[in-house]
């Protein structure tokens, strides 16, 4: 599109004032200035919008169409400025989560935020820790949420809990008390490669477990639940995700000897992201939520 919101603005102030002296001195523009837009304006149209009459301009017939068009538009444009530089409670949040946060954390904040700030949209992306940090750095969202590991000296890092990892089974018999070592010539599930349940697992068993018996690697939580329900293996998860069908023995808790794996929950953005209100409001608003909920 050829036509600028600077022309629109001065034919709109020319229609209004019918003099090029007047639209000058209230723009702050020289005269030439505003004469050199109308010309513009109207060689991109490609007809006169103004007849000279009596050294004034007047609307023609194009004129007048070209201005029944452009006069709302240009007014809904002007409104939604005003609106956004005088609002801090509107607009729109990008925001990432890994899989364990996504599922049990985040549609509650998420759902609260918007009933405290309806005005506000949000846009939510799902991936595993790695691909969270790589939404960050590119850009593609504006604040993340993942837990375990996260590298890169671009991106800012906030902890903002601490997460339990639990071993569990589908299988009684085997959720008896054990050493790690012995669990590990079971059949394990594990997340997939970038997850960040699976890396701080992998890391803390590390110096006990050469060789873990991985037979199968899945990129969600409830789809590890649901094949660990059917088979006779074993996966290690975390304690907010298995509450509930611990609870209803669905799954059973494997008392692992001197087991204590845990992590954190980390908010990250770009160290160069702009912090506006509204990315400030959130922030605070996600890391209120997220503590409180961690706690119970």
């Amino acid at each position: 599109m050829k036509l600028t919101l600077r022309q629109m603005q001065i034919f709109l102030n020319v229609v209004t004032s019918g003099h090029l002296t007047n639209v000058a001195k209230e723009m702050k523009l020289s005269q030439s200035a505003v004469s050199m837009s109308i010309k513009e304006l109207e060689n991109i149209l490609g007809r006169p919008v103004f007849d000279r009459i009596n050294k004034k301009l007047v609307l023609n017939e194009v004129g007048r169409a070209f201005h029944k068009e452009i006069a709302p538009i240009f007014k809904k444009l002007a409104d939604i400025e005003y609106e956004f530089k005088n609002s801090e409670n509107k607009g729109m949040i990008r925001v990432g989560a890994s899989t364990t946060i996504v599922d049990y954390l985040m549609p509650s904040i998420i759902c609260s935020y918007m009933s405290a700030y309806p005005d506000v949209k949000i846009t939510l992306k799902e991936g595993n820790t790695k691909e969270i940090a790589e939404m960050i750095q590119a850009g593609t969202i504006d604040v993340g949420f993942v837990e375990g590991f996260v590298s890169g000296s671009d991106i800012v890092k906030e902890k903002i809990g601490v997460d339990e990892l639990v071993v569990v089974t589908a299988k009684e018999e085997l959720a008896k008390t054990c050493n790690i070592e012995e669990l590990a010539l079971n059949r394990w599930i594990l997340r997939e490669e970038g997850s960040g349940t699976r890396e701080v697992f992998l890391d803390y068993i590390k110096e006990k477990v050469d060789d873990l018996n991985v037979f199968l690697e899945l990129g969600h939580t409830e789809s590890i639940k649901s094949i660990l329900m059917n088979r006779e293996c074993l996966t290690c998860i975390s304690k907010i995700s298995v509450e509930k069908e611990v609870d209803e023995k669905k799954l059973f808790h494997v008392p692992v000897k001197n087991f204590e794996c845990k992590r954190d929950f980390l908010m990250i953005h770009h160290k160069d992201k702009y912090h506006s209100v509204l990315f400030e409001k959130f922030v605070f608003f996600s890391r209120k939520l997220m503590r409180e909920m961690m706690e119970r």
